[in-house]
């Protein structure tokens, strides 16, 4: 099977399972795991932030950092697609108990404009305090898009201007700088907090980083013992992180080649009534007839090609490091012929 259902299916390579096998490991609650501790260092590193904590998912370091960036009856600002709102299984409010700003925006993206207009007045008691803006770079539910660094730097203007924190949901950030060619040092000044996945595109079996001052990754890691987050010999796992942001991230821009490919036969398939703009590597395409949205994904299916589905009428693919140029052409000989 060739698997586009996300890009959380790629399988370590041989060269990182090495690096895992052979990882040297202590207990990381006791900050005793060396490799753990290499792995927050380099990542804290690239990102010009103080410090770092592992962590064993995205939706752990987003709701860690919300967590500490908010207090209860606060306000969290984000985009109504964002994963932080639609796909941490109400999060925000079971583990924060904070409220939440849904705006609308270009394909998963705000504004700075977007933003000011929602931010709630703090001398009237019938608002909930704004505490907190997220982003979400590159935007899963617009398509894989990215934003653009001068709107980026508007809104990081913005947050400093009124003191209010900004966070980045950063599951694919190292696809926006693929795209948007910025040193991550000076991205990552935008935000006050930073989740990277390392899982995704980056190919490592489990865990994201989350990335900030040291004051703040302090407290972050109280919170990620309280969400019952503390791992022991983590070094295991945390070898495989570190040999991805070693190794795996100059060829993203082969995902995104590929998706490119993808999405211009998907667009010229007559079953298909649109695709979003491809930036990176996620390819979503709108069908003519809504209802052929499941028999397409089983014809895909039996032909060898997993993808799903993404909203009504709607189908995604992803690709990923395990997808190589001849699956590539398997699948655009197959989108043709549909």
């Amino acid at each position: 099977m060739i698997d586009l259902r996300s890009d959380t299916v790629t399988q370590p390579s041989e060269q990182m399972r090495h690096a895992m096998a052979n990882a040297a490991v202590g207990d990381d609650v006791f900050k005793e795991d060396p490799t753990v501790l290499a792995l927050e260092a380099y990542g804290a590193q690239l990102f010009g932030k103080e410090a770092a904590l592992f962590c064993s998912s995205g939706t752990q370091t987003n709701q860690i950092a919300i967590n500490v960036h908010v207090q209860p009856g606060g306000e969290v600002i984000c985009h109504e697609e964002s994963h932080i709102y639609k796909y941490e299984g109400g999060g925000i409010a079971k583990n924060s108990g904070a409220s939440v700003r849904l705006l609308p925006g270009d394909r998963g993206r705000l504004t700075a404009d977007d933003i000011a207009k929602w931010i709630n007045p703090s001398h009237d008691v019938h608002f909930p305090l704004t505490q907190l803006v997220s982003l979400e770079d590159t935007a899963n539910r617009g398509g894989g898009a990215v934003y653009d660094t001068t709107e980026l730097a508007k809104i990081s203007a913005l947050c400093k201007e009124l003191n209010l924190p900004l966070h980045l949901d950063g599951a694919r950030v190292f696809n926006a700088l693929a795209v948007n060619q910025m040193e991550a040092a000076a991205y990552g000044a935008f935000y006050d907090s930073i989740s990277v996945c390392l899982s995704k595109g980056l190919g490592a079996p489990i865990g994201s980083l989350l990335l900030g001052s040291a004051a703040f990754i302090e407290k972050a890691r109280r919170v990620r013992k309280v969400f019952g987050g503390g791992m022991r010999q983590a070094g295991i796992i945390a070898a495989g992180g570190l040999y991805a942001l070693k190794n795996n991230v100059e060829r993203l821009k082969e995902d995104h080649m590929h998706a490119l490919l993808l999405g211009e036969a998907l667009q010229n398939c007559t079953l298909i009534e649109s695709v979003l703009p491809v930036q990176t590597n996620i390819v979503v395409a709108t069908l003519k007839d809504p209802a052929q949205r499941d028999p397409m994904i089983e014809t895909l299916k039996n032909k060898g090609i997993l993808c799903m589905a993404f909203g009504p009428g709607m189908i995604r693919m992803v690709t990923h490091l395990n997808f190589s140029e001849l699956d590539c052409s398997f699948c655009l000989e197959t989108l043709q012929k549909m």
